[in-house]
C-alpha cells in the first residue's frame, strides 16, 4: 500500500519531506504534485520504478521521460545547450515548461529517445516540488500522471491514492495543482518545435506570423 503524506502547500513540512525522499531513495516510485499536475517519480537510475512508469501509463519506448530539476545548474548538466536555447530557457524556468534536448553521458541510456539521443527537461515553479527537488539533491526522473485512455491526468491526492495504491509506493498531497500538462518544446534540432500545448504560454516559441 502507498504511503499518504498530506504536505503544507506553502511550507512543507520537512519530517514528511524527508521521508518521502528516503522512499525515493530506496527504489521507490511516488506520485507527487507540480505546477502542471500531477507526476510520477522515481530516481534516474531506478530501473523497476521505470518500468512500474510505463506500465501505469501504457508507454512505447519512444516516450520522452522528463528529468525534473532543482535548478538550471543541475539541468546544465544533463542536456547540452547552446546560447540561443540558454537565454530561451532562461527565460522561461522556473514554469510549466518541458524541454528536448540532446543528452549528456551524465543520462542513463535507458532514459533517452531510441534515436534522437534526447530527453526532456524541466524546473517546475511549485513549493512541495522544489522542497523534493532540494532534499533529494538530484533530478527526479518523471512523467505526467495520465493514465491511459484517461483524457485528463488525475487532480486528488485521495483519488491517486484510491486508484494506484498497489503500484506506487507513495503519495504527495499538497492540494490543488491543475489538470493541464507542461507545455514540450522541442530544441534539438534548429528550428524550436512545439510538441504540446500546455500550462506554458508558447507565444515565445513561436514565429511571426
Amino acid at each position: 500500500m502507498a504511503k499518504y503524506f498530506d504536505v503544507h502547500p506553502e511550507n512543507p513540512q520537512r519530517r514528511a519531506i524527508g521521508r518521502v525522499v528516503d522512499i525515493v531513495r530506496a527504489d521507490g516510485l511516488i506520485a507527487y504534485p507540480t505546477d502542471s499536475c500531477f507526476a510520477l517519480g522515481c530516481q534516474p537510475g531506478n530501473k523497476d520504478g521505470i518500468d512500474r512508469i510505463r506500465s501505469i501509463r501504457d508507454l512505447d519506448n519512444r516516450h520522452h521521460f522528463t528529468l525534473v530539476c532543482q535548478n538550471f545548474a543541475q539541468l546544465g548538466q544533463l542536456v547540452h545547450i547552446n546560447n540561443p536555447v540558454f537565454r530561451a530557457l532562461k527565460a522561461s524556468t522556473p514554469g510549466s515548461y518541458t524541454f528536448i534536448l540532446p543528452a549528456t553521458k551524465e543520462v542513463p541510456r535507458r532514459l533517452l529517445h531510441p534515436k534522437k539521443k534526447t530527453v526532456g527537461v524541466r524546473i517546475p515553479d511549485h513549493v512541495t516540488a522544489q522542497a523534493l527537488l532540494a532534499e533529494l539533491g538530484e533530478p527526479l526522473l518523471s512523467s505526467t500522471l495520465l493514465l491511459p485512455d484517461e483524457d485528463e491526468p488525475l487532480t486528488q491526492g485521495w483519488e491517486i491514492k484510491e486508484r494506484l495504491d498497489h503500484v506506487v509506493d507513495a503519495v504527495v498531497d499538497s492540494g490543488d495543482c491543475g489538470t493541464e500538462p507542461t507545455t514540450v518544446i522541442d530544441f534539438s534540432s534548429e528550428v524550436p518545435e512545439i510538441l504540446r500545448r500546455g500550462a506554458g504560454d508558447t507565444a515565445r516559441f513561436e514565429e511571426p506570423q
